[in-house]
């Protein structure tokens, strides 16, 4: 492909970026480039014959301009389905040293110094292309980290070492087309850098931008503090872009099984993360199991505590009809003395304060109860979370249900699982009810022996009034 470089006799610059620029420089002006199907093909213009109908010449600048937009179009879509199959097949992260990588560069580094404006520095034209990628990070916010980053590192020293490590950078990050879209958009700040037949200014850009999307499946990883970026010479690699027709077959074959490994390792990603979801829902049941039997434990020492109570009350409920029935046969015989009815008051007194003490106990009971209902509603809660989360792995696992049956049956036993618990949870109910039930009959107990007390009271100073 040595036809592509330009030979001249005449004596170059003594400068070295000079001829450096003319190195990096690639001349597609007197060739075409165009692919049929998978075939890179290169002709000269003037081999190609032209029809009689009026057309631009060859000489004309537009009619070159826009052949070069369509050659490094070309090349460019070439390079990135190269490096995408390639990357698919090889099946690990790329770094700086894969040739399909490194050409991908070349050419991006071609499109974007297409038709740029040059710049006259004192020594001489220069043409460099970190200048609109700078505008990226005025378009885009996230772009400004990558601008940081690249304006840090220390072995850069010229604008065209900037750029390279920005596109290398982007690509890392999987944003390239995002950043390129957003800056073709922009074509009144691009008309600072460019011509207006440029290929970022034309149609073909936003083509290239557009397949730019397809390298968001690769994994890149650059080390550019050692990488000498700004010497390198860009030059396109032609032969990795020919190919003959007896590799046509093999390559459709590879691209078959590279595509069953493909589904092969989804499948196989898809049923370990199903797996692990699974056990991660298994042990939130297990959790929830084990709080289930807490609260139960609670509830069987909430009753025992209420049956103590109620027992407590039976008894305050026999001596206070001791004591009414005394006092009745203290009212009927009117014999008693002032010594039995101090300790009639006294055991009134005592009487009085159990009630209290049981009236403070039945308020801890009521609150105890309260947070035992908030306790029961909370794990309601939480149990229909974890139904819905059920409900989605069980259409989950229907879709995989060819593919594994095992998780079907893990599946079918939380089902189980989740209806066990909604048995425990019934019987929990059933029993706060009958809870319910018993506080309501202590407090009606409750109202009997203040009735009593009051009774008690009355007949007591009575017995009083009439002692005096």
């Amino acid at each position: 492909m040595s036809a592509l470089t330009p030979q001249s006799d005449m004596p170059t610059p003594t400068t070295d970026k000079i001829t450096q620029a003319a190195m990096e420089t690639i001349y597609l002006c007197k060739f075409r480039v165009s692919m049929d199907g998978e075939w890179l093909c290169l002709r000269e213009l003037d081999d190609i014959s032209l029809t009689p109908d009026p057309e631009p010449t060859h000489e004309d600048p537009n009619y070159l301009m826009a052949n070069e937009r369509m050659n490094l179009m070309n090349m460019a879509k070439l390079s990135i389905k190269g490096l995408i199959e390639s990357a698919l097949n090889l099946g690990r992260t790329l770094d700086s040293d894969y040739a399909p990588l490194q050409q991908f560069f070349v050419v991006m580094e071609h499109c974007l110094k297409h038709g740029l404006k040059a710049k006259k520095t004192f020594l001489g034209q220069n043409k460099s292309f970190w200048g609109p990628l700078e505008l990226v990070e005025k378009l885009v916010p996230e772009a400004a980290e990558i601008t940081a980053s690249v304006k840090d590192l220390p072995g850069l020293k010229t604008p065209v070492g900037r750029g390279r490590a920005w596109l290398r950078l982007a690509l890392m990050q999987k944003k390239l087309s995002e950043y390129m879209k957003a800056l073709i958009n922009r074509k009144d700040l691009l008309s600072e850098f460019y011509e207006p037949n440029a290929l970022m200014m034309e149609e073909e850009g936003a083509i290239i931008a557009g397949l730019l999307v397809g390298l968001n499946v690769i994994d890149a990883n650059f080390c550019m503090k050692g990488e000498d970026l700004d010497s390198q010479v860009g030059v396109i690699d032609f032969s990795m872009y020919l190919k003959d027709g007896n590799s046509t077959k093999g390559s459709e074959g590879d691209g078959q099984i590279t595509a069953i490994l493909d589904q092969k390792n989804y499948v196989e990603e898809l049923n370990r993360h199903l797996s692990a979801t699974v056990n991660n829902l298994q042990a939130k049941v297990d959790a929830l199991e084990k709080s289930n039997t807490k609260l139960t434990e609670e509830l069987a020492v909430a009753n025992n505590r209420i049956i103590t109570l109620q027992e407590e009350m039976e008894r305050v409920k026999e001596e206070s009809s001791y004591i009414l029935e005394s006092n009745r046969k203290v009212a009927k015989d009117r014999t008693a003395d002032g010594q039995a009815l101090t300790e009639a008051r006294k055991q009134l007194k005592e009487e009085t304060q159990l009630r209290l003490d049981v009236e403070k106990e039945l308020e801890v009971q009521i609150g105890m109860r309260q947070e035992m209902e908030l306790a029961m509603k909370m794990l309601e809660k939480d149990v229909c979370e974890k139904q819905d989360a059920l409900v989605a792995l069980r259409q989950q696992l229907d879709d995989l249900r060819a593919l594994k049956h095992e998780l079907s049956f893990k599946l079918q036993s939380s089902d189980m699982g989740a209806k066990q618990k909604s048995e425990l949870n019934s019987r929990l109910e059933e029993k706060t009810n009958q809870m319910a039930a018993t506080i309501k009959q202590l407090e009606q107990s409750e109202k009997d022996l203040v009735k009593q007390a009051k009774t008690l009271n009355s007949a007591a100073n009575k017995l009083i009034q009439k002692h005096h």
